[in-house]
């Protein structure tokens, strides 16, 4: 009777202490953690990794979870038990059709109640050939490396001859094990999921349907998580094979051409980087009679305008730039400002009021108007440069026209976008002409929104 009593006298002080640590503890302590930890991964083998062999896994990490291991070379899924609180024990044994081998990797899963947690784990050197009994030995236990900081090392596209509908694109990226990665290709598809066949390696794929507007240059974009955590990088390579290195034209005003000196000159141009991978505006810099004028231009992936009252005289330009690949471009030419008074009476005046030069517009009718001489003729012609799928480089004539000029010398005329894709080009040119007069041209470049 008195042992019994002194039994449960005994259980009493034993429980007291930690009944007095959990009243201690806040009620944050007690629950569970948001985001579950796997803290190490134990693998035995009783015949080394042999056809009839029995692997046992042991994940220690948070309780209360579902647990899973798979192994590279073994086509299944190995679910894991919680044996005891924290630890998640399983076995398989390997069938002759298995492809495992000592440098198969392991990946550990964790999930406690909506989120989950993944490690990539490393088979020990020589449990090939191990014999190992069923206590746990140092050598047949799998020691977890510190995953290593999230991170997108490379992302990168197995180019394609032409980009026309049923062509796949194959996208690798290479970052931290055991996340989940995705890519989009903005405008076209979103959200493609790539699978991680190996450690760290990462692969997806897309096919090119029919209606997709997918450039050359079109910037595919990669997104890494863990937990919820995420890190995102854009492509910098061309989707085709032999990506060109971009142009600069439509250059505003021209090589040799001399402008009359007015409120503001305006010096311009466009990149063409069709069958590139797009230009990086940070690279672009930007020369007029030897100063840096680059602060003051206004740079787009599509155009550069620098505006300024320029005093009468001769000035050379010098514009250089990348693309995002590191293909440079460099384009140098003169112009010439000259005063009011100088300009030849025999020249007839060809100015466009608005819109204003690398502007962008609307899917509907855009209206261009101008003023020249009173009664004079103006030729008229709108050229689209876009990119569709497999079609890059695309030019459409969309307007040749003539229009006279009112008395005032105020003229307009109007096209309307045919298929107004994001980011065409639309190239104008016109020419005006009167009886007795010296022709003048001019050129106005428009970008679809």
């Amino acid at each position: 009777m008195k042992t019994h009593i002194r039994n449960h006298v005994t259980a009493l002080f034993l429980l007291m202490p930690a009944a007095s640590v959990m009243l201690a503890l806040p009620a944050s302590a007690l629950a569970q953690p948001a985001q579950p930890e796997l803290n190490s991964l134990q693998v035995d083998t009783d015949d080394g990794l042999k056809a009839g062999a029995t692997l046992d896994f042991t994940v220690e990490g948070t309780p209360r979870g579902q647990a899973s291991v798979r192994v590279r070379g073994v086509p299944r899924n190995i679910v894991l038990k919680e044996t005891s609180r924290g630890v998640y024990t399983g076995s398989y044994t390997l069938r002759r059709q298995d492809r495992m081998t000592e440098s198969s990797d392991v990946r550990a899963t964790l999930r406690v109640r909506n989120r989950g947690v993944s490690a990539d784990y490393r088979l020990p050197a020589g449990i090939a050939g191990s014999n190992v009994a069923t206590a746990p030995t140092p050598g047949s236990s799998v020691a977890v490396a510190p995953p290593p900081g999230l991170k997108i090392d490379r992302f990168s596209v197995t180019p394609i001859d032409k980009l026309e509908p049923g062509a796949e694109l194959r996208f690798a990226l290479n970052g931290m094990p055991g996340g989940t990665a995705e890519f989009d290709i903005p405008g076209v598809v979103s959200k493609v999921p790539m699978r991680e066949v190996r450690p760290g390696v990462y692969e997806g794929a897309y096919t090119i349907r029919r209606l997709d507007n997918l450039a050359p240059s079109r910037p595919a974009v990669a997104t890494l998580r863990a937990g919820d955590r995420a890190v995102t990088t854009t492509l910098t390579q061309s989707l085709l094979v032999g990506a060109k290195p971009p142009v600069i034209r439509n250059l505003s005003p021209k090589d040799g051409e001399s402008v009359v000196r007015g409120a503001a000159t305006s010096v311009s141009g466009t990149f063409d980087d069709v069958g590139g991978v797009g230009m990086d505006t940070k690279s672009v810099r930007i020369l007029l009679a030897g100063r840096d004028v680059t602060a003051s231009t206004q740079i787009t992936p599509q155009f550069f305008t620098y505006r300024a009252d320029l005093p009468a005289g001769r000035y050379p330009v010098d514009v250089s730039a990348k693309d995002l690949a590191g293909n440079s471009v460099r384009q140098t030419w003169t112009f010439d400002v000259t005063a009011a008074a100088s300009a030849s009476p025999a020249t007839v005046l060809l100015q466009v009021t608005s819109p204003a030069a690398n502007t962008t517009v609307g899917s509907g009718p855009v209206t261009v108007s101008g003023r020249t001489a009173p009664g004079a003729v103006v030729d008229a012609k709108v050229s689209a440069v876009g990119t569709l799928a497999g079609l890059f480089g695309l030019n459409q004539d969309l307007l040749t026209q003539r229009v006279q000029a009112d008395g005032n010398g105020n003229f307009s005329f109007s096209f309307t976008p045919q298929l107004p894709l994001p980011g065409t080009r639309y190239e104008i040119s016109m020419t005006a002409g009167k009886d007795g007069m010296t022709a003048s041209e001019t050129k106005l470049v428009l970008f679809q929104k």
